[in-house]
């Protein structure tokens, strides 16, 4: 799988987590603990692969302001989501009534980053690196993909 299609089946992923998440009401105390560490997991893994090998290869063959612009969004955004508001989420009791505000910002913060990758980033990438080094990235990011999940879930 090449690091694009990879991407692209990790927001799917996160975002089917964060709607079924959004979905469930505070009495559903097991369900929504359950949903929330594999979002933690999911989410953790995804962006540091994306800034651990993702990122710094489009960077890498960037040229234009444009590409700095779209690499630096997309670390901010990860800060938004991964440093501010999932902590946030994390230690807010599951039943409280806050629980759903914050788990709705979480989706539309996700939502809204993947949405840019997706339509800006992904494509801009294809053009700056080849199928074959696509493809590379793709093996390294699901390597350590695996290694993050598995750390993390311990």
């Amino acid at each position: 799988m090449d690091a694009i299609a990879l991407l692209k089946k990790d927001h799917d992923t996160v975002e089917a987590l964060l709607s079924e998440l959004a979905d469930t009401t505070p009495r559903a105390l097991k369900k929504r603990k359950e949903l929330l560490e594999k979002i933690r997991v999911e989410l953790k893994a995804h962006t540091t692969i994306e800034e651990e090998i993702f990122y710094p290869a489009f960077k890498d063959k960037g040229n234009a302001s444009d590409d700095a612009q779209m690499y630096f969004e997309a670390l901010e955004e990860h800060r938004a989501a991964g440093d501010l508001v999932l902590p946030d989420l994390l230690e807010t009791a599951v039943d409280s009534e806050k629980f759903s505000g914050r788990a709705k910002v979480l989706k539309e913060l996700v939502e809204h980053h993947a949405d840019e990758e997706e339509k800006d980033m992904f494509p801009r990438a294809k053009k700056l690196l080849s199928s074959a080094e696509l493809a590379t990235l793709g093996e390294q990011m699901a390597t350590r993909k695996a290694e993050l999940v598995n750390q993390l879930k311990s």
